[in-house]
């Protein structure tokens, strides 16, 4: 038996172990997901800059098209096609506050130990008060563009399309595109199409119907994922693996304030103005972003205009689209307007993580609302949408369709607020004069680096065992 095939048996096995409350059988979700051909395909590769501490360790792990930033540690795993972005870890000297204020005493590392992660993104930093110098994914397995962002994991599986986000799971499965917010969660199974937020002032709540949801991301008996979204993505696969078949590539003209990555698409009348961050594997096409957005990892902008200081989070998709100053659109939504009907987003509007707004009309939606669900018609806006102030006035419960609300709406609006200027500051929206300097500005003279595997032999899809220190 291959090397290979015993790491795949050693990850199947140990999830499995976890996860057998459940009757969960991760095999064939493996054997379907990685072919071993594929897993020597592609190269992987790390960034290196001089704003980011430099560690990665790779060992008896298969790493195939992945790329890595920060420090990492990466253990009897596979990761395949998946973004592992440190660049927002923890640093020594740093504080937490709910650890009484004690400083880390190094830097923070993502370390993941026999876990799969396919086409996934890892980024942010552990939230965790456990733990806060190591961002740990252990023993779990997560299916195709998942986002683990900010939550340490145990013995999980995450279905395709799902986020789990600034929280901590144990032993728990989270259904296809479900968005799970929650602090902290044990031996839990959360069902497909959940959105769900929470904490100790408010909670959020929404599920999709089942048959909308099966249109859009529906999944095999082995987990894999099929619909409209999977295959919009698919569709434009090729246009990614291009850019691993070129070592070097003219850079897209940008201004200098602004960053576009190596290994993002480009295509068309795009145009890009200062403070921009346009991530690695992001898609623009027929694109104008607007001074200070950004276009996150798994990102789709097309046939679209963002105004200033819109945020598209990991795996927004928005098409045929307009979107209003200080937008956010949360991870993994689907925006698909069409040439005659157009998506049309007022100023200052939070579309929630896991939208989907696909209608066969024009749909526009006023200043600063929040947006959420399923959403095929203007008449549709009526449960599916809130003013900010309406939802600021609640004070115990609110009910509008297929969502539930309880607790204070101000807290929960001031709480996303502060998170979007959060991510503003971080990615270099703010920048001017030399201060405020963000992602869009670290990121602009990166190298990258890159590491191949055996293929041939016992070890043959694996990767050597390398340390890489500055």
């Amino acid at each position: 038996m291959s090397q290979l095939q015993q790491l795949n048996d050693r990850i199947i096995s140990r999830v499995n172990l976890n996860l057998e409350e459940f009757e969960f059988d991760t095999e064939p979700f493996v054997s379907q997901a990685l072919d071993h051909e594929k897993m020597i395909k592609f190269y992987a590769f790390y960034g290196i800059t001089s704003r980011h501490p430099i560690y990665f360790h790779f060992k008896n792990s298969n790493i195939a098209g992945s790329y890595f930033l920060g420090k990492c540690y990466v253990g009897r795993s596979a990761i395949y096609k998946s973004d592992v972005r440190g660049d927002e870890l923890k640093r020594e000297g740093d504080c937490i506050k709910s650890a009484r204020h004690i400083p880390l005493v190094e830097d923070e590392m993502i370390s993941i130990l026999d876990s799969l992660l396919y086409k996934t993104l890892v980024h942010s930093n552990s939230h965790n008060p456990e733990s806060p110098e190591a961002f740990i994914i252990r023993n779990t397995i997560s299916a195709h563009y998942a986002n683990i962002h900010g939550s340490t994991l145990e013995g999980c599986f995450l279905g395709p399309f799902s986020t789990v986000d600034l929280m901590n799971l144990h032993s728990c499965i989270v259904g296809e595109f479900s968005y799970v917010q929650v602090g902290e969660l044990f031996h839990r199974k959360i069902d497909p199409g959940t959105v769900w937020i929470k904490n100790p002032h408010f909670e959020f709540k929404y599920k999709f119907q089942t048959n909308i949801l099966d249109n859009f991301v529906g999944v095999s008996d082995a987990h894999q994922p099929r619909g409209v979204i999977y295959d919009f993505v698919r569709a434009r696969d090729q246009e990614f693996e291009r850019l691993f078949e070129v070592m070097h590539l003219e850079p897209f003209e940008a201004p200098d304030s602004s960053a576009i990555n190596r290994y993002a698409v480009i295509k068309g009348r795009t145009r890009i103005g200062e403070n921009v961050l346009v991530a690695q594997r992001s898609f623009l096409q027929n694109a104008t972003m607007g001074d200070g957005s950004n276009a996150q990892e798994n990102s789709y902008i097309i046939d679209s205009v963002l105004e200033g200081n819109c945020i598209t989070a990991h795996g927004g998709k928005i098409i045929h689209a307009d979107v209003g100053q200080e937008c956010f659109v949360g991870f993994n939504s689907f925006l698909k307007g069409r040439p005659n009907e157009r998506i049309k987003i007022g100023e200052g509007c939070i579309v929630m993580p896991h939208t989907i707004i696909n209608p066969s009309m024009p749909i526009q939606i006023p200043d600063e609302h929040l947006v959420w669900g399923y959403i095929q018609s203007q008449e549709d806006l009526a449960t599916h949408t809130i003013s900010l102030d309406k939802l600021s006035e609640v004070r115990e419960s609110l009910t509008l369709g297929r969502m539930t609300f309880s607790g204070k709406g101000s807290v929960f609006i001031g709480s996303f607020k502060d998170r979007l200027k959060k991510i503003l500051s971080a990615n270099g929206a703010l920048y001017k004069d030399g201060q405020n300097r963000g992602h869009a500005q670290d990121d602009q003279n990166i190298s990258f680096n890159i590491i191949q595997p055996y293929r041939t032999g016992e070890r043959k899809g694996l990767y050597p065992s390398i340390r890489i220190k500055p």
